[in-house]
């Protein structure tokens, strides 16, 4: 089969396509022929500096959609030929990809395999912010980094549906801006933020918000919350030190700190991580959420996707295509 590798971190060009053997499952584990993969920072990440990488050759990937190949031993619940979706533990940059049974998810009706592959990482993850970790209530302001992107666009979304009285955004460029506030939010702001939050809160500030950049741009949004405020990371995608935060800045307004990593939650509550799924999923069966995929690659040109993304030129999704409909109808 074909897959995408790289043997050393480093830029796009480090990603290859190879010929390697088809993996067979494990005891509780199944192989998915897979018609399209998502592409994720989480895999920039892996390919730049090493992210969560055990092993060098590494294949990348978190999200396939497609048709299970094979089950392994004590697997219930699921059939070969079945049309699903998955997180995988890296390895969806291939033509078969190989995953725990416990993240694997049948379609949810009327959603087709490309579609699907946009939503293991990202709508259970923005799920989450809004409510599991994040418990958005109706009337409160929200604020979002990254609001032009995947997790950015949903988001918005979830968050106006729950009732939120005000969805502010931060991107990086105008035309980012426009995509967001297309897609739930109330004001975006380009660039700096801390100042601009203030002003459209009337000094008050927002009672949530979500940070996946870490360093800087964390200690900002600590800055931009309202008294009891609440203020959630999901990731360190400015290569930060790890942040710390304690008595002098919480208890002052009595502020709150939590965090979310799906990939963890994946580890170390697959009970847990099915339910929030199902949840999420949910939101676009039922119409609440939409996430426009707006590049797609076939699966040889996976450094260009990466390339695009890495860029920040990209909002919404981006999805490799490795068998597309072929393998999904």
């Amino acid at each position: 089969m074909r897959a995408i590798e790289f043997e050393q971190t480093g830029g796009p060009e480090v990603l290859r396509t190879v010929e390697a053997a088809v993996p067979e499952p494990e005891p509780g584990q199944v192989t998915i022929d897979v018609a399209y993969a998502g592409v994720n920072f989480a895999d920039l990440k892996a390919r730049a500096e090493g992210y969560r990488v055990p092993a060098l050759p590494y294949r990348p990937g978190l999200e396939a959609s497609g048709r299970i190949r094979a089950l392994g031993a004590g697997v219930t619940g699921l059939s070969v030929g079945e049309q699903v979706t998955a997180l995988t533990d890296g390895g969806a940059y291939a033509e078969v990809a190989l995953a725990d049974a416990t993240t694997v998810f049948r379609l949810p009706p009327g959603i087709d395999p490309r579609t699907a592959a946009t939503l293991p990482t990202v709508l259970p993850t923005a799920y989450a912010l809004v409510h599991t970790v994040g418990r958005i209530r109706p009337g409160e302001s929200l604020l979002v980094q990254g609001a032009a992107g995947g997790i950015g666009t949903v988001v918005g979304q979830l968050a106006k549906a729950a009732g939120a009285g005000a969805v502010y955004g931060v991107v990086s460029s105008e035309a980012k801006a426009d995509h967001a506030l297309a897609h739930g939010y109330d004001e975006v702001f380009v660039g700096a933020f801390e100042k601009a939050v203030r002003d459209a809160t009337g000094g008050r500030g927002v009672d949530l918000a979500l940070d996946p950049v870490g360093g800087d741009t964390f200690r900002a949004a600590l800055a931009s919350l309202a008294v009891f405020g609440r203020l959630v990371s999901f990731g360190n995608a400015g290569s930060a030190e790890p942040w710390q935060v304690g008595q002098p800045e919480l208890y002052p307004t009595g502020l709150n700190v939590g965090g979310f990593s799906i990939l963890s939650l994946a580890r170390t509550a697959p009970a847990e991580l099915r339910a929030l799924a199902e949840r999420a999923f949910a939101t676009v069966a039922d119409g609440t959420v939409t996430l426009p995929v707006t590049a797609e690659f076939p699966l040889a040109e996976a450094a260009e996707a990466h390339r695009l993304m890495g860029a920040r030129a990209s909002t919404g999704k981006l999805l490799l295509t490795v068998a597309g409909e072929a393998a999904g109808s």
